[in-house]
């Protein structure tokens, strides 16, 4: 298809409110730098509600605001606003040490006290933060200089971890309590390397350099991002010279695209997984039919054939940069095996067992294709399994109210690599982001939540990885790469997390 310049400013809903940027094309020197984002931002406090347990949208807000403690691009820990910290005597306190001399993006200071608040306000229920739950066990929270003190009657072994996870950002007390949440909605401010300029809800953010910035002013001045949630119209973007940078696009477009002049191609492995989670509901109460869908499943073969080579096959929830991987579990592709499993419980390619599998379709590169092939190499042993599809959206509705179909397809992000925030939060019942009930996997977890012995901690959950894998109550499926394609005249560095991040981005 011929592509004009007028039919490729209609392909985004971004392009009718950009009309006033200036195009860049491949030859010219990057002035303004823009990227095409594949996710829309529906708010800018990164604390609170919905939005901020988005693995997708973290990009924007570590643009704007500063993670108590950052994580580096190859997700070691490093040090922030939070420059150092530890427990108290008996794991029953903390102490962090605050970085001196940063400023808000209005020119205020950042103090201690602004640290302190920040935990107090996700530690209070009442203001709705999803992570309440690991926030809220601190308690007696001070500010004294620049060291912050708290509480922790109930030890919880990754709470330094999610200071550089989901709503771990730090907040400005007062210019908060200046204009409300709904004046800081419109007038966002952080301590990031990025200040909001402008912001078209739908359409696109504009930043500019923060040159104050603790770690140094970012080399770009000014940055656009624009929301395009379409692959195809992510690829027009970048192929035209509309957008330096976009991400997230079909594979076979990212190998396309990187051998064109003036274009260059990154793929790498990324802490996101594909996963299918099986409810133990109906069928999937069968041993048998759990185990020969795991083992019916040709991970190197829809890697190798459908994600054109990208993609790291997995048995578990743990990826090769995960702290508890244990390359030992293994569940092998196996279709007689399978065969045989479903045999004992009465089904076969005749009289197949069925059940209904729920995907997404182009909220990761080949989604819904992936799970056409896994539907494929079960109707070879005798499953008959029958695709929905459903928008991310009603996936967490439907697993919060653990009303999952008996399989659903899911992509599930783990910067910080803590098997707590993998197997932890997947597998154990009570929590909402779970739909496995069954009592022996809930008695495995149970002691591992408060485990003060690091080594013994982590053996733990890889005991209990080895576990649900034996029992295939869940299907891990790969270690997503994720496609970055970029002009020539830009420098990407990528980030482990999944984030794109402009202020890792130079001039090459």
């Amino acid at each position: 298809m011929k592509l004009s310049r007028r039919s490729l400013l209609r392909t985004t809903a971004a392009a009718a409110a950009f009309a006033t940027v200036g195009l860049p094309t491949f030859a010219q020197a990057i002035d303004e730098l823009i990227i095409a984002y594949n996710v829309n931002l529906p708010s800018w406090d990164p604390t609170v509600g919905l939005s901020a347990v988005n693995p997708t949208i973290q990009g924007f807000y570590q643009s704007v605001f500063d993670l108590f403690i950052p994580q580096n691009p190859d997700l070691t820990f490093g040090s922030g606003i939070i420059t150092d910290y530890g427990w108290g005597e008996g794991n029953k306190s903390i102490w962090m040490d605050v970085r001196e001399g940063v400023t808000w993006h209005n020119g205020d200071p950042l103090t201690a006290e602004d640290v302190a608040w920040s935990l107090a306000r996700v530690a209070n229920p009442d203001t709705g933060s999803p992570i309440q739950f690991i926030w809220g066990k601190i308690t007696n929270i001070k500010a004294d200089g620049n060291r912050v003190t708290a509480d922790m009657p109930e030890f919880e072994p990754t709470f330094f971890k999610w200071m550089s996870f989901l709503t771990g950002y730090v907040m400005p007390k007062k210019y908060y309590e200046e204009v409300g949440a709904e004046g800081f909605e419109a007038a966002p401010i952080g301590t990031g390397p990025y200040m909001v300029e402008k912001f078209e809800r739908n359409a696109f953010v504009r930043l500019k350099a923060n040159e104050n910035y603790w770690g140094g002013a970012p080399e770009f001045k000014t940055v656009t991002i624009k929301f395009v949630t379409d692959a195809a119209s992510r690829v027009a973007e970048v192929e035209s010279g509309n957008s330096h940078v976009t991400l997230e696009i079909p594979y076979e477009e990212f190998d396309r695209l990187k051998a064109k002049d003036g274009l260059e191609g990154l793929a790498e492995p990324i802490s996101d997984i594909g996963m299918i989670f099986l409810n133990d509901i109906e069928v999937m109460t069968d041993p048998n039919v759990r185990k020969a869908a795991a083992h019916a499943i040709d991970k190197q073969l829809i890697v190798a054939r459908l994600l054109s080579g990208y993609g790291v096959p997995i048995d578990t929830l743990q990826t090769p940069d995960y702290v508890a991987f244990d390359d030992s579990i293994t569940v092998a592709y196996d279709p007689e095996l399978s065969k045989k499993l479903l045999a004992e419980s009465g089904y076969s390619t005749d009289n197949p067992v069925k059940f209904k599998i729920q995907t997404t379709k182009g909220f990761k590169p080949k989604d819904y294709e992936m799970v056409q092939a896994i539907v494929g190499l079960w109707r070879k042993v005798g499953i008959e399994a029958e695709i929905e599809v459903y928008e991310i959206a009603k996936h967490f509705e439907l697993r919060a109210a653990d009303q999952l179909a008996p399989a659903a397809f899911y992509n599930w992000g783990n910067s910080v690599g803590d098997p707590t925030t993998s197997t932890g939060f997947a597998m154990f019942g009570p929590s909402p982001h779970s739909v496995w009930d069954g009592e022996a996997t809930f008695n495995k977890i149970l002691p591992l939540w408060g485990e003060a012995d690091e080594d013994k901690r982590i053996a733990g959950w890889k005991e209990v990885d080895r576990s649900i894998a034996e029992n295939a109550e869940v299907i891990p499926l790969l270690q997503y790469v994720q496609p970055i394609v970029h002009a020539a005249g830009v420098t990407v560095m990528p980030h482990r997390s999944g984030a794109l991040l402009p202020y890792l981005m130079t001039r090459s």
